[in-house]
């Protein structure tokens, strides 16, 4: 037997006010070739085109570059404070750079500087250099981390996008999701990427001077909720962006590629993600709520903690009521040991119009040992002797 408890859930985001009442299904007037629309909590895409033809990324390829040296920091291979020495082949980068000299040192916190504000592909090289000892294996990390994000429409040949090589390829979908990743793992990220102006020192045998990096992201001053993420272009690729912006608790990307200009390209995203916070509503439940402990049966210990796996988030676009969205906690009257810990010990579901829209497991926080001979004799000696 389940106990079902029901009742009307609170919104706990705010609602996104509407800017525009647009259909959710409606046409939006792009002029790039291929592109894609998504939320970035839950990842549903929200408008697309083309999404899934392979493309030449040219400096977009930077996001999967950024997202490696994100994760090596984060596992401790590399820190923000390393000083890096510029290599004489990455000092030879062509197409946008920032000047590095061979022997030159920056730290790594310097380094992502260049490459998200200035898309430098010297600063791409000396760090890949630095996490993976040279560009060729860093390239086949990417690739590994690509198929392991399902990306299946991408392929790597070098960390900076400078190449035209037929074999270097990607897709809208799969740039919006190693835009994801990037942006949901990784949120310093920001720090970076709403950096509009800032200089660099360089200290070479020459001397030292300063240089001045500027960003390549153009709604960083024309979109005011734009909070990244990274240009490209190459005569191969055309135009590419990938576009971060964030208004009311709503985080949206926007990928665009392939468009004939600069203007176009930008044009296209702010149209994408106007048109995302026109239709978007997010529902989010954080599950915060602390549940009554389950009755054990059979164990070591009469009963067993019990809490929320995670929060729950619904994204609507159909300009659905989401105050009526119901949850319903189900969970058994007691269940038998031995309980492990994580362990799913039942669920809440969410429910609108009457219909399911997702659930979020409850799992135990404390296991309970079946008990054995020895400790039902002292239970029960326990009783006598009150």
């Amino acid at each position: 037997m389940f106990r079902k408890k029901s009742f009307t859930a609170l919104i706990l985001a705010a609602m996104l006010s509407l800017t525009a009442l647009l259909p959710a299904k409606a046409d939006v007037a792009v002029s790039s070739p291929s592109v894609i629309l998504i939320e970035s909590s839950t990842g549903q895409v929200i408008y697309e085109l083309n999404a899934t033809e392979r493309r030449s990324p040219a400096s977009i390829t930077k996001i999967m570059t950024l997202l490696l040296i994100f994760e090596a920091i984060e596992e401790g291979k590399v820190s923000l404070a390393d000083q890096v020495t510029t290599s004489e082949y990455a000092s030879s980068m062509g197409g946008s750079q920032v000047y590095l000299a061979a022997g030159e040192v920056q730290s790594l916190d310097t380094l992502i500087k260049c490459i998200t504000v200035a898309s430098g592909n010297d600063a791409s090289v000396a760090a890949a250099e630095h996490i993976a000892g040279s560009e060729e294996a860093f390239v086949a990390m990417m690739n590994e981390k690509a198929a392991e994000l399902g990306m299946a429409d991408t392929h790597f040949e070098d960390c900076c996008g400078l190449t035209d090589s037929d074999g270097h390829y990607t897709s809208a979908r799969d740039v919006a999701t190693m835009s994801r990743e990037l942006t949901t793992k990784y949120p310093d990220i920001f720090n970076y990427t709403t950096i509009w102006m800032e200089d660099i020192t360089h200290e070479t045998r020459q001397g030292t001077s300063n240089f001045t990096l500027s960003s390549t992201n153009k709604l960083l001053k024309q979109y005011q909720w734009t909070t990244g993420l990274k240009t490209g272009s190459t005569s191969k690729a055309k135009y590419c962006f990938s576009a971060t912006a964030s208004r009311d608790g709503i985080d949206l990307i926007a990928v665009v590629m392939g468009a004939p200009d600069y203007k176009t390209r930008f044009g296209d995203a702010q149209r994408l993600l106007t048109y995302g916070f026109g239709v978007c509503h997010l529902y989010v439940d954080e599950n915060k709520d602390e549940l009554a402990p389950l009755a054990v049966e059979g164990g070591t210990a009469q009963e067993a903690g019990i809490r929320y796996q995670g929060e729950f988030r619904y994204l609507d676009t159909a300009g659905s009521d989401l105050s009526g969205i119901e949850k319903a906690l189900e969970l058994p009257e007691t269940v038998q040991a031995p309980v492990e810990e994580g362990a799913q010990a039942g669920q809440v579901r969410y429910l609108l119009n009457g219909a399911e829209i997702g659930s979020v497991p409850v799992v135990f926080t404390e296991s309970v040992d079946k008990a054995g001979y020895g400790d039902c004799f002292r239970k029960i000696m326990g009783f006598f002797l009150l």
